[in-house]
């Protein structure tokens, strides 16, 4: 498709989520089909949930696999053939460090592109280095957990969870939820990331520093402000979605409203989108997209 900007496309619901059924690839044609397809999906949307969209206009990587909206869940998940191929997806890209994989959008797990990612390290790491979660726990903002967990990481390596667990002192039961909550904790900051899921003979994780895992979106991060930060989020989600309400926009990225009202003024400024516009069919006003799309290509689904 030409990049040259679309106007008054989006005038409509149904215009809406037609541009949605392309960028989300919820049509057959565009339905992702393995690791090539996955990645092209990954990096036009920006970011995605996984195995669900969890009722949010968001893009998904299981609907993208099914190639249709809403897809049913299936009864018998095990023997889904679209199930296995979106968990085996989100596996392997994430240890092959095509993409990032934590719990960045709404605490529910999300691939990000790498591209996209910098956006995300400049607003939850703030600039911060490998050593600076000292200063973190010293201005009441980590647990004395994910310290012990940090430490570790940087005292000897990537760990499995139960290695991990027997290095802080916390692999009975009965600190199970503990364990699990600083884990979380480290997970949301920023700091920690899992790097591989082993399922043979036992099923566990292999947790690393992001340091040390994605160095160069961390590094490239320092180059980005928090208002360009914001501004590049705004935008990944409208390009791929269409259109967004600047409340909604806040509340999936823990911003501010008015940091994501001053960001959506400045893409208006430049041309990439229209604010205050209705949308026959929807309630309110939304920020309409007007810049390039990524809807897909069905030479992309292979």
């Amino acid at each position: 498709m030409s990049d040259r900007p679309r106007r008054n496309l989006l005038a409509t619901r149904q215009a809406v989520e037609a541009w949605r059924d392309r960028s989300f690839r919820r049509l057959p044609a565009l339905k992702v089909r393995g690791e090539r397809s996955a990645l092209q999906f990954v990096n036009a949307v920006g970011f995605c949930f996984t195995l669900s969209h969890f009722g949010l206009p968001v893009a998904s990587l299981y609907v993208a696999v099914c190639g249709r909206r809403n897809p049913r869940w299936p009864k018998r998940t095990h023997h889904d053939a679209e199930i296995g191929l979106t968990w085996n997806l989100k596996d392997s890209l994430p240890a092959k460090r095509l993409v990032h994989y934590g719990k960045l959008v709404k605490g529910k797990p999300t691939l990000v592109s790498l591209d996209l990612f910098p956006a995300f390290c400049a607003l939850i790491r703030e600039g911060k280095g490998s050593g600076d979660y000292i200063l973190d726990y010293r201005q009441g903002r980590m647990t004395r957990t994910a310290v012990l967990i940090l430490d570790a990481l940087h005292e000897q390596g990537t760990l499995a969870t139960p290695d991990l667990r027997k290095a802080v002192a916390l692999h009975g039961a009965e600190r199970t939820a503990e364990f699990d909550r600083a884990m979380a904790e480290l997970q949301r900051s920023l700091w920690i990331v899992k790097v591989e899921e082993v399922y043979d003979p036992d099923f566990y994780y292999r947790w690393d520093l992001l340091d040390n895992w994605l160095p160069a979106p961390l590094e490239a991060s320092h180059d980005v402000g928090r208002d360009m930060a914001v501004r590049r989020l705004a935008a990944a989600y409208l390009r791929s979605a269409g259109a967004g309400q600047p409340r909604f926009l806040a509340n999936l990225f823990g911003l501010g409203l008015a940091e994501v009202e001053a960001g959506l003024a400045v893409l208006e400024a430049e041309g990439r989108l229209r604010r205050g516009q209705p949308i026959r069919g929807l309630p309110g006003v939304w920020a309409l997209w007007l810049g390039e799309a990524h809807p897909g290509n069905a030479e992309d689904a292979a």
